[in-house]
């Protein structure tokens, strides 16, 4: 019965991949409706040939990685279920100590490890393509080194967490969701409050703006929008990206403006004026925290579902997974699992609201700075620096993009300058 049900678990995976492919490589079409050619939002007006090809290219590939990654991490989890890994894990970790919360460390370094081993050569394929096509400028060195970051801050979390879930589950069999989703806010606000001044500097050096000049224009807008900013933080990303990105991140005392250094190289004053316009919005309109609230609602209902088909799935297949409890800790592939499923059948809805805040926030941008040219040519060289499709297919916009399109966001802009030049 294993062997069948890993057989077909392949058999859906290969589907799967199959489809994505064909999907995104034949008959997904990327070229601008007629009525957009020839228009600011039209690629083949700021990008050369080779630009369009390498775009085209890369964008493909790119987008069949994702849709691959994460059904290949539920197959992954499923495998380690079906063929006793999970059993062996906890195995070996009550070989190793007497003490239970040392067995649990054991238990989760073992899943960890095999976990970044088997979705090691997606990661390396997707590294190794942003350096074929020159987005990437990051050593190989370095990468790694953000690899290890990652591996040790998961496993340092899932630490804290799975010890906690685990003993709620063997208390409260019927409403360990609930416990768990009340504990989970608390967490989640501490996490977003220390991400920016203990997480994120582990990967890169943040500091204030070195433009002094540029910085007191950002503060002045920043002065007239009533937000009682005192620094605009810039991030060293050169070494490691020809990308350029802006963001807010987050709360509180805690919550910052950061600029890449490389949308600092690439751009001038009034590009960056109007990106920074747009970051102050998400402020202004306290997006962070309509998210922390999204995410925390999105959770409950999460962890409700989670519930259900944990135990459902238990009472069915357990004998075959290899899983005698819920509450037992071989269970947690199967939770990551479902989590994993639930949080991609959910993105449609939370990439949605994602592009619903960021358009929000491109109309502020532009009623503030009123510079439609600068903020054309801003989104133009960022599509240019990231090789990214101004009219990605709809499941890729779907499933991927949480900012409007480029087509969408320029189409508004040079709306604006129309209307402007009408008054």
């Amino acid at each position: 019965m294993a062997r069948k049900m890993g057989f077909y678990a392949v058999l859906a995976f290969v589907i799967y991949g199959l489809f994505f492919y064909w999907y995104l490589f034949s008959f997904a079409d990327t070229k601008l409706p007629f009525e957009y050619q020839g228009t600011k939002a039209d690629p083949a007006t700021f990008l050369n040939g080779r630009e369009l090809m390498l775009t085209e290219e890369y964008s493909k590939i790119r987008n069949l990685l994702f849709f691959l990654s994460t059904p290949f991490e539920w197959l992954f989890y499923f495998l380690i279920l079906l063929f006793g890994l999970s059993k062996a894990f906890k195995r070996w970790a009550e070989t190793s100590s007497k003490r239970r919360f040392m067995q649990t460390a054991i238990y989760l370094i073992w899943l960890s490890v095999f976990s970044y081993v088997a979705t090691f050569p997606l990661s390396y394929i997707s590294y190794s393509l942003s350096k074929m096509y020159n987005i990437s400028t990051q050593s190989f060195a370095s990468w790694m080194k953000d690899e290890l970051i990652d591996f040790w801050i998961n496993y340092g979390t899932l630490l804290i967490i799975a010890p906690v879930l685990y003993w709620l589950m063997k208390k409260s069999s019927k409403r360990w969701w609930l416990h768990a989703w009340l504990l989970s806010i608390p967490f989640t606000l501490f996490m977003t409050f220390i991400q920016p001044v203990v997480i994120d500097p582990l990967y890169n050096d943040f500091y204030p703006l070195k433009n002094k000049e540029l910085e007191t224009k950002i503060l002045a807008m920043a002065d007239k929008a009533h937000i009682p900013a005192k620094h605009v933080f810039e991030v060293n990303m050169a070494e490691k990206t020809n990308a350029m990105n802006a963001y807010v991140t987050g709360i509180g005392s805690n919550a910052r403006i950061v600029l890449w250094d490389t949308t600092l190289n690439r751009l001038n004053d009034q590009q960056i004026l109007f990106i920074m316009a747009h970051e102050m919005d998400h402020y202004i309109e306290g997006h962070i925290y309509y998210g922390i609230g999204a995410y925390l609602l999105l959770s409950l209902i999460g962890l409700y579902l989670t519930y259900r088909m944990m135990h459902w799935t238990v009472r069915k297949w357990g004998k075959e997974l290899k899983i005698p409890a819920v509450s037992d800790i071989r269970s947690l592939p199967l939770f990551f699992m479902i989590i994993s499923m639930l949080l991609f059948t959910v993105s449609p809805l939370t990439n949605w609201m994602s592009r619903y805040e960021e358009k929000r926030a491109d109309h502020y941008a532009i009623n503030m700075t009123k510079n439609p040219n600068a903020a054309i040519t801003s989104f133009q060289e960022l599509t240019r620096s990231g090789l990214s499709q101004v009219n990605p297919p709809l499941l890729v916009k779907i499933f991927r993009y949480d900012h409007p399109t480029m087509l969408e966001r320029i189409t508004m802009l040079e709306e604006y300058e129309t209307n402007q030049r009408a008054r």
